[in-house]
């Protein structure tokens, strides 16, 4: 122990000490006096054998295990920093302090020769920039929100601050360089007092070791008598050492460098049972890593590699199983699909990234694939402040819009780790164990996600891998062809959404717009229409975003493929209250998925199918386009019912349209004028009270003839009590179900009047 002072100093364990600070819980013991103190990740100790009594003295007088730097500001209780040291913080702090609001004028090396007069040399000296306390505030408080801004950030400092844009280059250089200097000089001092108290220690050991002397009897104690009691504890030490040398072993690789282990004290017995509940959440959360460390790694590699893994983008399913071990696949039966599929979307990747770890924002972005999402537990936060390394445990609700297609639910990680400069992935890997029950059909998400290239334009590079597990029983055989293809969940409709979304909110952010209204109405208008959509999507898809009751309908004259349910709307503004009524089917016709669209979206036919019209024309009042293309079919629509009969008075109904290359959707709704007013001049859209209706079209397969087909879904909901209280009648059942085959038949004669010659 004399060469303590050669024990190695690590500056950069901040980072390792929050990590660990996630994973291990701390070591108590109880009794004793003073509070628990904290060891530097830095410091090593080596565990030496002590007597019994010795023991127990050890175990209140040594720190107990923590793998978290202190704070900042101050240290551990009873930790005493010298005079000395303290004088030499303060004076070099206060030199960093200065250099980070000065800035030299004049270049060079620091000194300037100048002639004088007789031939002599005058030196120089440099001149400073001082900034002035409003300019030092201003640029420290735009350090506190980014640390690191880019050009156009600087730009605006400078101008805003009437300084060059290198002045404000140099001072965020300099305060980061201060900061980090701050922080290892911290470190470093934290280390040499954690150094000094092993050596006293230790040292106090090696004299207990000298003279033992037994804690019953108080004569010297035989050596090689060692108590059950003690057996034990070196048991469980020996057990924690190996946990803590595993999650050593994890957090190199999470972070990409060597974790230095601290070996902890001996537990008393009195805390074992207290840390059997702490060890086994230690030993989930080590499993959680491992598992997303292993998804990602394999995304990245599905995302990268070419063949023979991937031909003709489809997965070759033996060279998968020979690349990847470490996640088996399911051998019950289960049918598993594979995609891939890569493109340009309008969105930087800060934005992405925050989006796809924020799950409200998530399910905006992909409002009908995923229809609800939430965070049960972050595992890490990431590293220094940033989405790097951040693994959280998340449940969410897939849907396809049929309601022969049920519900995924799932439990599964969530890892976002950076890669390179500009270059990020995010995978998700599934946790719950598959369960064989009608209300959760059988589900597992492979390693997925997207790797991201960031294109310095606005734009990303999103390469994305879906791969899942499920069991087909539970899936009506129309739509059994269509999941196979990866249309249903695969990579194609996760990149389609995303495009068509993010180019949404960019149209949506820009001032210029030719439908007549404010900005901030046109915001208005989308949101009641999102909120519509995702009302419709619950309702067809019977997630639980609402309190949905599936109706027994084989003795109400109702189709076998027409799922019914009902539900109560309570206090809820944007639904009249009482009892809304869903009914849903899926159909196959023969026609493409663009002829079905197109048919339904136009307002000129709609009276062929839609009752609301009272069978005269419609009129487009309003039109919000979500494309860069003024006439794109991706729109939020205000239209008019006029009626043929004089006594009715016109409706307004609100649609939304959109069409990508994994489907088409058609939601409406009738809304009353006024409020539609209101929302159009800047009001609340949340107090607008609509029910929706509308249509889903995704590609089907061929039929015997070789025509092409569509799988049409229609969905109503409509309200049947105006007060929750009231009994469903079997009337109201047999009336939505006879408007439901009504509204297919129509469709299905329209689309043959209307086929195209040949």
């Amino acid at each position: 122990m004399d060469d303590w002072h050669k024990f190695p100093l690590f500056t950069d364990s901040i980072s390792i000490s929050g990590f660990f600070m996630s994973f291990l819980p701390r070591f108590h013991s109880r009794g004793g006096g003073g509070g628990d103190s904290l060891m530097a990740s830095g410091a090593i100790a080596q565990p030496h054998l002590v007597t019994q009594s010795s023991f127990a003295k050890s175990m209140f007088s040594s720190p107990t295990l923590s793998l978290a730097l202190t704070n900042i500001d101050g240290l551990g209780a009873g930790e005493m920093i010298p005079a000395d040291v303290r004088r030499r913080n303060r004076e070099e702090e206060a030199a960093e302090s200065r250099s980070g609001s000065e800035n030299m004028v004049d270049g060079g090396s620091g000194e300037e020769v100048e002639g004088g007069g007789g031939g002599g040399r005058k030196k120089r000296k440099k001149r400073y920039h001082r900034h002035s306390a409003e300019q030092i505030q201003e640029l420290e408080a735009m350090f506190k929100e980014c640390p690191h801004p880019d050009e156009k950030q600087r730009l605006e400092l400078s101008r805003r601050l009437s300084l060059e844009t290198k002045q404000v280059k140099f001072w965020f250089q300099n305060r980061r360089t201060q900061m980090k200097t701050q922080l290892e000089r911290h470190e470093n001092t934290l280390l040499r007092q954690e150094n000094e108290k092993l050596r006293a220690e230790n040292m106090a050991i090696r004299e207990a070791m000298r003279d033992p002397i037994c804690s019953n009897c108080g004569g010297p104690a035989i050596i090689g008598e060692i108590s059950i009691e003690e057996q034990q504890l070196r048991i469980e030490n020996a057990r924690l050492k190996d946990e803590l040398d595993r999650v050593c072993a994890l957090a190199g690789k999470f972070l990409g460098r060597a974790a230095v282990p601290v070996s902890p004290p001996l537990a008393s017995s009195s805390c074992l049972e207290e840390y059997g509940g702490g060890g086994t959440m230690m030993m989930e959360r080590c499993v959680y890593l491992e598992m997303g460390l292993a998804a990602m790694d394999e995304v990245v590699k599905m995302a990268n590699e070419e063949e023979p893994l991937w031909v003709r983008e489809k997965l070759n399913e033996e060279e998968y199983l020979r690349m990847f071990s470490g996640i088996k696949h399911i051998n019950n039966g289960f049918v598993s699909e594979a995609s891939r599929q890569t493109a340009l979307v309008f969105l930087n990747t800060s934005a992405l990234l925050d989006t796809l770890m924020d799950p409200d924002r998530w399910v905006d972005m992909f409002p009908n694939l995923v229809a609800t999402a939430s965070i049960a537990d972050i595992i890490s936060g990431g590293l220094g402040g940033t989405r790097n390394g951040a693994l959280q445990l998340m449940h969410a609700e897939l849907q396809i819009l049929s309601p022969m297609v049920p519900v995924r639910q799932l439990s599964f990680l969530r890892f976002c780790k950076q890669h390179a400069e500009g270059v990020w992935a995010i995978v998700d890997v599934s946790i719950d164990p598959v369960t064989d029950t009608s209300s959760s059909p059988s589900c597992r998400r492979l390693p997925s996600g997207c790797l991201i290239h960031d294109m310095t334009n606005g734009y990303s590079k999103v390469t994305w891998v879906e791969h899942s597990e499920y069991d087909e029983s539970y899936i009506h055989e129309l739509y059994r062809p269509l999941i196979r293809s990866g249309l249903g969940f695969g990579a194609q409709r996760w990149i389609a959404a995303l495009q068509r979304q993010s180019e949404c909110l960019a149209i949506l952010s820009t001032p210029l717009d030719h439908s007549g209204i404010s900005a901030n109405g046109r915001r208005n208008m989308v949101k009641l229409a999102q909120r519509m959509t995702a009302n419709f999507c619950a309702g067809v898809c019977a997630s639980t975003v609402y309190k949905w009751n599936k109706l027994n309908t084989r003795n109400n004259n109702v189709g076998e493929d027409v799922k019914v349910m009902t539900r109560k709307s309570v206090e809820d503004p944007g639904e009249p209250p009482g009892t809304v009524l869903s009914a849903a089917t899926s159909v196959w016709v023969a026609a493409a998925v663009e002829r079905v669209f197109e048919f339904l979206r136009d307002e000129r036919l709609r009276s062929e199918w839609d009752i609301l019209s009272n069978g005269g024309p419609m009129q487009e009042m309003l039109r919000i386009p979500k494309s860069q293309h003024r006439h794109h079919p991706n729109a939020v629509s205000l239209l008019r019912a006029t009626s043929l009969n004089p006594n009715q008075s016109s409706m307004l109904i609100l649609q939304e349209t959109c069409t990508d290359a994994s489907g088409s959707l058609v939601v409406y709704a009738p809304v009353d004028i006024p409020a539609m007013q209101a929302v159009m001049n800047g009001g609340d859209s949340a107090y607008v009270a609509l029910l929706p209706s509308g249509f889903a079209v995704v590609p089907a397969e061929e039929d015997g003839g070789g025509g092409r087909g569509s799988l049409l879904t229609v969905a109503f909901q409509i309200l049947v009590n105006s007060l929750p209280t009231d009994k469903l009648t079997v009337e109201s059942v047999e009336t939505v179900n006879n408007l439901i085959s009504c509204t297919v038949q129509k469709i299905r004669n329209a689309l043959r009047c209307h086929e195209p010659s040949t």
